[in-house]
């Protein structure tokens, strides 16, 4: 399978080189496309054989001046080259089918070269190749991303990532320097000789943290990622957030599990697990906020990798105190999840992209009703929304299931402060599956639901065949692999042995389990639960209505009728993205959104109304009758205070009471 995942990289370098030739007509330009999703096809073909099989190594012969390059697939790779393999193949069939205009190919002449540097990250065996992979991969993504170099802020966000693609660089330059102490040799099989202990495994771990976790969108290193994935056209933004960040995460792995070496302590793992749910909390609370669809996405996707994140630092915590069947559970997920969002949110970033061609923008304000123009469209990212909401069956419900148990058996761990920091991880796990929901019923919502609030949105076309089936692909994958969890764990059991040197949690073919003799999942039963609940809705509806379903005016919400001018109906009697983010912004406060809010009183001896003010989008302005006494200026600001203690503080608080409630047993233990 090695020769196979061999000969589709090198078809992928040779378009990239011969893209700017074949870019110069459109005939041309769906060459090249036509190659890479060819190309992406055979490297998931070769990573299902590289699962299946057994490891495969070779020398090129080219490479740097003290040696030829070497490449290698393994169970860990593979995995993560069928990511590569199944996004890539969607993006390019999207890119072939939306190709409009004799400009459009000459824009993307880069986008070859940033799958081939991909899957060269992935199939290289020494510290060399696989910079060179992941260099290549940055700087063709950094072309595509200030492809449209006339606007203000593509330039700035591929400034931006530009500066976040070279530091990620130099600190995993800096990661294998260290690695390799004064040997010198940077071969993954000699790495693996010597691994790291004590203050070098730490500097080792921070150094990959920050090369690897910035090009990932780990929380603090993530600001270029709601800025460079909308940026780029839509299948780029697709691969950005469905393959590349796994790619990255694929490097962080590769060294945490394998090149570091077995015998690491388990607080080897912490610093991802309190960077994962940072960054889970962050995406998920910005998707609520946004207002365009492509940044909305952009931060779902820090969500996602958060969470991955997580399960990977768990994975190390079991695996550092002896518990093998745990660490291959948290593993599981981790790897599950990676598999999961690189399927579903290439789907959604490509349905993005196809509501923008169609409706004319990607604004959620100047969209809606999309669900009659382009239903294809809108029922394929109906089954993206669902999985990223974590709604089973599908695929996205199953991972972050295998993740919270992980977390829930975090107990086993005999060290007080471990267990402390997983309680507080699982309360910001569990904090941002709901805020994602919420975020994913948001955007679905009103770019498909309601009234067209523009007359672009209610003159929008759906795509042609190819596009609709680069929607259809993912999308039923989504449902497949939602269906059938359990045997995507034994599709990815070496890859779990390779991290943990344990089975992957399992019961049965249609099922999932977190452990022995622990909870299950059955997704097929659930599948069927939900299909007889709907059918007897059905049924009841038709029954009790047996003339058929007639359909009535659209309700304006109270509101007078909409005036001559305004045929589809008043915009402002439907919901708007920012009144959906307002109660969260006003439960959040000042000191995380920048939301304020307060009454303004009357001067003393005036007989002017008091002033409920607030800084959201448009100003709320609530007249209370009469004069205010000064006590009762006194108790409004008081009120103002504790109504401010909402759901962030009151958390808060809660926390802080608990762990000191643990610090105290654990003092009264010690006596």
């Amino acid at each position: 399978m090695l020769t196979l995942l061999l000969l589709a990289t090198g078809s992928l370098l040779a378009l990239a080189v011969a893209a700017p030739v074949l870019a110069r007509h459109e005939a041309g330009g769906r060459a090249v496309f036509g190659g890479c999703a060819a190309a992406s096809l055979l490297i998931a073909m070769g990573a299902i054989g590289g699962l299946l099989g057994s490891p495969e190594a070779a020398d090129l012969p080219f490479g740097p001046p003290w040696g030829p390059a070497r490449v290698a697939i393994d169970a860990l790779s593979a995995w993560f080259l069928l990511i590569l393999g199944l996004a890539g193949t969607a993006a390019s069939i999207f890119a072939l089918g939306s190709l409009h205009g004799p400009e459009a190919p000459r824009r993307l002449v880069p986008y070859p070269l940033f799958l081939a540097g991909m899957a060269v990250t992935l199939l290289a065996a020494d510290g060399f190749t696989l910079l060179l992979g992941f260099e290549a991969m940055s700087l063709a993504s950094w072309v595509l991303v200030a492809h449209d170099h006339e606007e203000e802020a593509n330039r700035r966000a591929a400034r931006i990532y530009l500066g976040f693609a070279g530091f990620g660089g130099l600190s995993l330059i800096l990661a294998f320097g260290m690695l390799a102490g004064g040997a010198g040799d940077v071969a993954f099989a000699a790495l693996r000789e010597a691994p790291p202990d004590g203050w070098r495994a730490a500097l080792v771990l921070a150094l990959v943290l920050a090369g690897a976790g910035s090009k990932a969108g780990l929380a603090p290193l993530h600001v270029w990622l709601p800025l460079a994935h909308p940026a780029a056209p839509s299948h780029v933004s697709a691969l950005m957030s469905g393959a590349m960040t796994k790619v990255a995460l694929y490097v962080l792995a590769r060294f945490a599990f394998d090149l570091m070496g077995t015998a690491q302590p388990l607080w080897l793992g912490a610093p991802l697990v309190a960077l994962g749910a940072a960054s889970a909390v962050i995406g998920a609370l910005r998707a609520n906020l946004e207002d365009d669809i492509k940044t909305l996405l952009a931060c779902s996707t820090i969500e996602n990798v958060g969470l991955i994140s997580i399960g990977l630092g768990l994975a190390l915590a079991f695996r550092g105190a002896d518990l093998p069947a745990l660490a291959a559970l948290a593993a599981g997920a981790a790897l599950l999840h990676a598999l999961n969002h690189a399927v579903f949110k290439t789907l959604l970033f490509l349905a993005a992209g196809e509501v923008l061609h169609g409706a004319l923008s990607r604004r959620i304000d100047r969209l809606g009703g999309l669900i009659h123009r382009m239903p294809v469209t809108a029922w394929a990212a109906l089954a993206g929304v669902a999985a990223a909401a974590s709604l089973p069956p599908l695929s996205g419900f199953a991972s972050e299931w295998l993740l919270l148990q992980a977390l829930l058996a975090s107990w086993r761990v005999g060290d007080l402060a471990f267990q402390m920091g997983a309680a507080a991880a699982t309360a910001l796990a569990a904090l941002a599956a709901a805020l994602a929901a919420a975020a994913m019923v948001r955007f679905w919502g009103l770019v498909f639901l309601g009234r067209p609030r523009t007359p672009r949105a209610a003159g929008a076309e759906e795509g042609g065949r190819l596009v609709q089936a680069a929607l259809i692909l993912p999308a039923g994958l989504t449902v497949l692999f939602g269906l059938l969890p359990g045997l995507m764990l034994d599709l990815a059991e070496p890859a779990l042995r390779l991290m943990t040197r344990a089975a992957a949690p399992r019961a049965g073919f249609v099922a999932i389990g977190a452990a022995e003799g622990g909870a299950r999942y059955w997704p097929l039963l659930v599948a069927l639960l939900l299909a007889a609940a709907i059918g007897a809705v059905v049924w009841a509806v038709r029954r009790r209505a047996p003339t058929g379903v007639a359909r009535g005016p659209i309700w304006d919400c109270g509101f007078i009728a909409a005036p001559h001018h305004l045929p589809f109906g008043d915009p402002s009697t439907q919901p708007t993205a920012s009144g959906f983010g307002q109660p969260l912004r006003r439960m959040l406060g000042t000191s995380l959104l920048v939301a304020r809010e307060g009454v303004t009183m009357p001067p003393p001896g005036a007989t002017g109304p008091a002033i409920l003010h607030s800084g959201f989008d448009d100003p709320a302005l609530v007249a209370l009758e009469g004069p205010v006494p000064r006590w009762r200026d006194a108790a409004a600001a008081q009120a103002e205070r504790l109504r401010d203690l909402s759901i962030r503080q009151c958390l808060g608080l809660t926390f802080g009471a608990v762990v000191l409630m643990l610090a105290l047993l654990a003092w009264l233990e010690a006596r």
